[in-house]
């Protein structure tokens, strides 16, 4: 039965990203790139000037906070076993293809994030909060389209997000000694749950914030032990490099199994590691507290280049340059530790296991930010009791035990489809409402050509001031 289940959703998983999201995805990255003339590579410096800029009120949020915490929920397990995944059943040219795709959907980031902020809402407090959701409400009208958006978004990022992190989690123990393949993930998934669990009931703020604290050292440290590993293995670079893009443009092996080709692994992948126009960041971006949108849309395509151009090519070409044997049988943690022991022996596989560790607890509970906003917009914008979200995140521990037990199939293929359904779902009305995007952008270049500070009012790009609640 549940092997019956398990080829249903790899069945279901192989037609929703080809042909149907890599076109969707495909044809909307390029829209937006033409349309913004290539916004994502043209203000690339612009970009990081943004992230430098302090908030525009005391205490609020800034560019750099909300772009920091959508990185924070992006950078994560995908970018060591994702990588490893996809280059070990795609083959090297996925790297190729998770690039092209990162460079292209970088534009969806712009758009998304910068439609976040022109329709973001005000509480009374006087914080900013929006995404999706509230851009298809106040902007398409589509209520009912919102609320499927939120469901697909609790079931990405409470469910099938956090079932494939604490099976990555446990498949770095796979390689030691003491693991047994019955027993070691159910004490695993016990411990990782009991842990999520009392973070979640509010017991764990102060082991929230230190890992906060830790996992931007831990990424800069693994990026760091990957370019070691690669400058022990420079003689091997430019072929590896060769490799990646004979096997990136082999189209009668790609034509001949398009599912499990390089292109489909690598923008798979890609898509899970960085998120662009998934509709995730949106939800962190309306947070910011700045005097233009666009400034937000900028700040998000480089949260975008961070994750893959940066954390996942390190995987890639630390693997990729030691020459380790890659296949099935070592997908995910186990060549990602074959390939870093070649310099580090011993100490590199632990290293990655502390790295892992650290990265999925912070992307349990980081997912769970994202989960809040959604069940908030489903409450009629009011947050649930106290009795409902006790239960909920006894829920969402629960998840966490079963997905360090599940086959490594059945987590993929949860995340993915629940992950392309919100993808489905956002970029089409990403593209329906670019034009709001597109032209603030325009407006934000027009007024740095005026040489003053960028500050938007709907009413000079001829918006409805009374859909909105900001930039009145």
């Amino acid at each position: 039965m549940f092997d019956i289940i398990i080829n249903f959703l790899n069945q279901l998983d192989s037609v929703m990203y080809y042909p149907i999201l890599i076109i969707v995805m495909a044809i909307a990255g390029l829209y937006f790139t033409t349309k913004t003339r290539g916004v994502q590579i043209r203000l690339f410096g612009e970009s990081i000037r943004i992230l430098l800029e302090p908030p525009d009120e005391e205490n609020a949020v800034s560019s750099l906070q909300a772009m920091l915490v959508s990185t924070a929920s992006r950078v994560g397990t995908g970018n060591i076993i994702g990588v490893s995944t996809a280059i070990c059943l795609g083959g090297p040219g996925a790297c190729f293809w998770m690039w092209l795709m990162c460079i292209i959907g970088a534009s969806s980031a712009f758009i998304e994030s910068t439609l976040a902020q022109i329709f973001k809402r005000k509480d009374h407090e006087g914080h900013f909060y929006g995404g999706p959701a509230y851009y298809i409400e106040h902007g398409l009208h589509k209520h009912k389209l919102a609320i499927l958006f939120c469901i697909f978004l609790i079931a990405t990022y409470a469910v099938g997000f956090n079932l494939l992190c604490s099976y990555n989690l446990q498949s770095t123990f796979m390689d030691y000694s003491f693991y047994h393949p019955t027993t070691t993930p159910i004490i695993i998934g016990l411990v990782l749950a009991l842990f999520t669990g009392y973070c979640l009931l509010g017991g764990g703020k102060r082991i929230v914030k230190i890992t906060g604290t830790v996992v931007p050292l831990m990424g800069l440290s693994y990026v760091a032990i990957c370019l070691i590993v690669i400058l022990f293995n420079i003689q091997n670079v430019p072929a590896m490099f060769l490799l990646i893009f004979q096997d990136a443009f082999d189209f009668q092996s790609i034509l001949g199994g398009v599912a499990g080709s390089c292109m489909v692994y690598g923008i798979k992948r890609g898509l899970y590691s960085n998120e662009a126009g998934v509709g995730s960041a949106p939800n962190a971006s309306a947070s910011a507290n700045v005097s233009h949108p666009a400034k937000q849309g900028l700040a998000q395509t480089l949260s975008v280049y961070i994750d893959t151009l940066l954390l996942c090519t390190a995987t890639a070409l630390m693997c990729l340059s030691t020459g380790v044997t890659r296949n099935a049988a070592v997908s995910g943690a186990p060549y990602v530790q074959s390939a870093i022991s070649t310099v580090f022996g011993t100490a590199g596989p632990i290293f990655i296991t502390v790295a892992m560790v650290l990265f999925a607890f912070t992307t349990l509970i980081g997912n769970l930010y994202y989960v809040d906003n959604a069940l908030i917009f489903l409450n009629n914008k009011k947050k649930p009791s106290e009795n409902f979200m006790k239960v909920f995140h006894l829920a969402c521990a629960f998840i966490v035990f079963v997905g360090a037990i599940i086959p490594m199939d059945a987590a993929w293929a949860m995340a993915d489809i629940t992950m392309g359904g919100m993808t489905l779902i956002n970029l089409p009305v990403c593209v329906l409402l670019s034009k709001f995007a597109i032209d603030c952008m325009k407006d934000y270049e027009k007024q740095k050509k005026q040489g003053i500070k960028p500050v938007f009012k709907a009413s000079s790009i001829g918006m409805n001031e009374e859909e909105l609640e900001c930039w009145i």
